[in-house]
């Protein structure tokens, strides 16, 4: 069996802040939203996939919404986990393990910080290869920092290449109503801001915010009972690099430069074909390398692709036209919010941030200090 496979509905849940509400309820919510925008029942769910809450992950999840799946995914590979699960989930309908397969996520991260929660900061923890790295102090933002600054060696890039990502960012926030941050910014903002770790800023730096996000992904065969336009998945693919910052080869390249041209020849398009992108950014230089790696520009080329302001709405490659990670949300593991995003844009739901014509997106999630990629190619119906 070799079924096509479709996202049938999508759905967010809380704002940047929602202290009142609990990760399963955001999980629920935006879940909730997904399925009356589909049109399905709950009882047509047959499979859950999700990650990073609960001790028997996803059936937590599951069991407070009340289903019982037949087919179920717990990858857990940092952002690029939902990317992943999305390719898992295509594959198990294509093979007609399940039918009808929900990826739900939800995160109280800002509220948690806010409570002065213990469990509110993230810990990679000590163990197995990290051991060998932890006493030297390296932090998330400190590996992030350091790849960085080998780019601008390596190829040039300035400071004014980085910040422009932000500032586009920020002028897509402006035209996203759900955006924790829409007042303009100037590259002068940026790199005028606090030093968080050299070369970046604060502005240079995801935020941290409250989310939940749910995506419902059918069989062909299903689409005829939905209540609204199928958005196909035309090709995905998946890449590991590193743990151990001593094992990555070169700070330039991240494992979407694997996962990005596979998920490019299986979905038969080009890069130049891609009418607009949701990649993952936490910090602006991830967004530049993936951009690279995903073909849209050649290696080193990133900050001169970027300065012109193409990745703005508007722009000739419009990327995370809700505004990213960078200002809009970053609950957590945010590769969710691009599929949704992606498929809002492919279906013409966007408003002012509409991207007039987008027929075809391309989706990149990258996990760790880019350590782990999924990146789809989705397609309107």
């Amino acid at each position: 069996m070799a079924r096509r496979v479709a996202i049938a509905g999508v759905g967010l849940s809380g704002e940047p802040g929602t202290p009142d509400a609990t990760p399963y309820a955001l999980h629920a919510r935006a879940a909730r939203e997904a399925l009356l925008q589909s049109g399905l029942a709950p009882s047509d769910i047959d499979g859950v996939a999700s990650a990073g809450l609960g001790a028997l992950q996803p059936i937590d999840v599951a069991e407070y919404m009340g289903i019982r799946p037949r087919w179920m995914d717990s990858t857990g590979v940092g952002g690029a986990t939902w990317e992943v699960m999305a390719a898992h989930a295509a594959d198990a309908i294509s093979a007609g393990r399940a039918d009808v397969i929900l990826l739900a996520y939800g995160s109280t991260a800002r509220s948690d910080l806010k409570k002065k929660l213990r469990t509110a900061s993230l810990n990679w923890g000590t163990r197995g290869p990290s051991q060998f790295e932890a006493p030297f102090g390296h932090s998330l933002i400190s590996k992030y920092a350091m790849a960085a600054r080998r780019h601008m060696h390596e190829y040039g890039t300035t400071l004014e290449h980085l910040a422009e990502i932000a500032v586009s960012a920020r002028y897509n926030a402006g035209l996203t109503p759900f955006a924790a941050y829409r007042e303009p910014i100037s590259i002068d903002d940026v790199l005028g801001g606090p030093m968080i770790a050299d070369p970046f800023t604060k502005l240079q730096c995801c935020i941290r915010s409250d989310g939940g996000a749910a995506v419902i992904m059918v069989a062909e065969d299903r689409v005829k009972d939905l209540a609204c336009d199928p958005v196909w998945v035309l090709g995905a693919a998946e890449a590991g690099s590193h743990v151990s910052m001593s094992q990555w080869e070169d700070f330039t390249t991240s494992p979407a430069a694997v996962a990005g041209p596979l998920a490019f020849q299986r979905a038969g398009v080009r890069p130049d074909e891609i009418d607009v992108a949701q990649v993952y950014d936490a910090f602006t230089y991830m967004e530049l390398i993936t951009l690279e790696d995903l073909g849209f520009c050649a290696k080193g080329e990133g900050g001169p692709f970027v300065a012109d302001g193409k990745l703005r709405v508007g722009g000739s490659l419009p990327t995370n036209t809700d505004g990213g990670g960078l200002s809009a949300c970053h609950p957590g593991m945010r590769g969710l919010f691009l599929l949704v995003e992606a498929a809002r844009q492919l279906r013409g739901e966007c408003g002012d941030r509409q991207v007039e014509g987008a027929r075809l997106a391309c989706v990149s999630g990258t996990g760790g200090w880019f350590c782990s990629n999924g990146t789809m190619i989705l397609a309107s119906g």
